[in-house]
């Protein structure tokens, strides 16, 4: 047999090997990529709530991106600062029992309010959760593109909003309420900052545009901060507060602290 009939023979075998091949060479690439494009999808950002989810900026922006809850100005008829976030003395008294969840910080801000205050968006965002995370009766999470996301808590009522709808920042979102569901107990609203994955909560008064010097100097709460005299100086302002990771340990476990702990130790 000739050289050039050998050749076109051998040709011709490959041609359907080729053809064979070549498919499942495909199939089998798209079985080893489908897991990484997957976890790919996954690590670029949709969180629980099916929202996109972006990371915060490692530091607080030079320019706060959020506004206050409220429409109306602070004053003894409308709203005040009660209970800061972070290390403070009630937190650290029940940081075993209430805050343990949090590392033993209070994670977020408490505004003294009339119960039916409107409570307004602080930023541009989607409606992530409503009635979860606590903070009863009713609360609302909002997810924004900067990968912060705000909460409110002890709300009056439930929402008038569906998981997924946009919201403007100023827009009326929901009313105030009460922890304990009298309108005269503890009227309050409970305002918290946390990334998109809502497994972080960040110190908001560095992330809100406010006078925080005035708005401390009075409220209905104790707005003290425990003190580790090991180091006396760590947490001890509103600017100064550490991020809290929901489930992490306590962080003010402190073995000299001041006030000292009710029932002497």
């Amino acid at each position: 047999m000739s050289e050039w009939r050998i050749a076109a023979k051998r040709e011709r075998i490959k041609k359907p090997l080729s053809s064979i091949l070549y498919p499942l060479f495909i199939l089998l690439l798209l079985i080893l990529l489908t897991p990484l494009h997957l976890r790919a999808q996954e690590s670029s950002g949709v969180n629980h709530a099916g929202n996109p989810a972006f990371e915060p900026p490692a530091e607080p922006p030079a320019e706060p991106p959020f506004i206050l809850p409220f429409a109306a100005p602070p004053g003894p008829d409308t709203w005040l600062l009660g209970q800061p976030y972070g290390n403070t003395v009630g937190a650290y008294i029940q940081r075993s029992i209430f805050y343990q969840a949090g590392q033993g910080l209070h994670f977020g801000l408490d505004f003294s309010a009339p119960c039916g205050t409107e409570v307004i968006a602080i930023g541009d965002g989607l409606v992530a959760e409503i009635d979860t995370h606590g903070s009863p009766p009713h609360s609302l999470m909002i997810d924004h593109p900067n990968g912060y996301s705000s909460f409110y808590g002890h709300l009056l009522e439930s929402p008038n909003l569906i998981p997924g709808t946009p919201v403007k920042r100023g827009q009326v979102i929901a009313l105030s309420g009460d922890s304990f569901q009298t309108c005269r107990s503890a009227p309050h609203l409970h305002l918290e900052i946390r990334n998109n994955h809502h497994n972080k909560a960040y110190n908001p008064v560095p992330l809100l545009r406010a006078d925080w010097d005035s708005l401390a100097l009075i409220g209905g709460f104790n707005r003290g901060f425990e003190r580790d005299l090991s180091s006396p100086r760590q947490w001890q302002t509103i600017h100064d507060q550490p991020t809290v990771l929901f489930g992490g340990t306590l962080l003010n476990e402190f073995a000299n602290p001041w006030p000292p702990e009710p029932g002497g130790r």
